[in-house]
């Protein structure tokens, strides 16, 4: 089956993102039946189980939007379903800004590739306001693993093809698409094993079962600080603070240009007033700040991202057309 990639359409490239910082319409706003919005509580649906990452980041935007506005925000956590009862409940809505919801990469750049029939349109059910964060992916080994680079797991996987493994969480995730990439760049073919958890993912590593797995700090840090594994590389363009000991993929041995990325977006219904979105997004992009968030984004290894309109459409479109490759090259297809 081809794919193609789903590029945002005009109005959306207009409305959904431009501006994450302006506020031209907010003349309009302070002047026209939402001078006052919002004036009901509002919820952020969440995808994500209670206690991870991308949970606790949107209960702590959440609790500084309450205050900021004068009414609650609750985080309402749907998880299951590859984010589609999430969606669900989001897709019925209201379409005045009250309900948003958080969004995975794989959401947005890699679903519309990967599932033959999608429960939901980029274009009619989302209109995507701005990123919240940006990670990188470490390559994880046992702390025992004969590699010391990447040219090493790549050198052992040419010579044993189909030996070598590494684990995820599910088909079409960041980390199993991340890990077919490289598979593609390096023309070579291991065998991918999933878990039901990540904690038993990672466990996996650690006991040698699987020859690797890309993780986060937030979901592979506890055991590499633990000494039960160890970061052999980063999928990043550059070093990551506070591991600069770590080397690159392609500093490492590995391809050039190589990268694996999570990150989540917010968005809200189409026809919430563009005033109401650009006020979001201004009150959003404050709440992004203090020691609190710094401290939440160290502990798992999250960064600020704060691209222009136009550097966030492209990096969507480029995320997208990365993943459409991969998901078409490896035969990947849900129904």
């Amino acid at each position: 089956m081809q794919y193609e990639a789903i590029p945002l359409s005009r109005r959306r490239a207009v409305l959904a993102l431009g501006g994450l910082g302006a506020l031209t319409a907010w003349p309009a706003l302070a002047q026209g039946s939402d001078a006052k919005w919002p004036t009901k509580p509002s919820r952020i649906i969440n995808p994500f189980p209670v206690g991870g990452g991308p949970d606790g980041l949107s209960r702590l935007v959440a609790d500084k939007l309450g205050r900021t506005w004068g009414q609650p925000v609750v985080v309402e956590n749907r998880p299951g379903g590859n984010g589609f009862i999430a969606i669900d409940a989001f897709k019925r809505g209201a379409t005045d800004g009250t309900d948003m919801i958080q969004l995975d990469n794989v959401h947005i750049a890699a679903y519309p590739h990967l599932f033959k029939k999608l429960p939901y349109s980029l274009d009619k059910d989302f209109d995507i306001l701005m990123p919240l964060f940006r990670n990188y992916f470490f390559v994880c080994v046992p702390v025992n693993s004969p590699y010391k680079t990447m040219g090493d797991l790549i050198a052992d996987a040419k010579a044993r093809p189909g030996q070598l493994n590494y684990g995820s969480w599910s088909v079409g995730n960041p980390v199993h698409l991340g890990s077919a990439l490289l598979e593609s760049m390096t023309g070579t073919r291991m065998e991918h094993v999933i878990y039901k958890e990540t904690s038993q993912l990672y466990q996996g590593v650690a006991t040698g079962q699987l020859s690797f797995a890309l993780g986060s700090l937030g979901t592979a840090g506890p055991l590499m600080r633990g000494g039960k594994l160890r970061f052999l590389a980063v999928a990043a363009p550059q070093r990551i603070a506070g591991f600069e000991n770590v080397p690159t993929v392609s500093e490492s041995g590995g391809p050039a240009g190589y990268a694996v990325t999570g990150w989540n977006a917010l968005a809200v219904r189409p026809g919430t007033p563009v005033a109401v979105q650009d006020k979001i997004r201004a009150d959003v992009r404050q709440a992004l700040t203090g020691k609190d968030v710094d401290e939440k984004f160290a502990a798992f290894g999250y960064e600020s991202y704060a691209p222009t309109p136009a550097e966030f459409k492209q990096f969507i479109a480029d995320e997208s057309k990365r993943f459409g490759d991969v998901i078409r090259q490896a035969g990947m297809s849900l129904d």
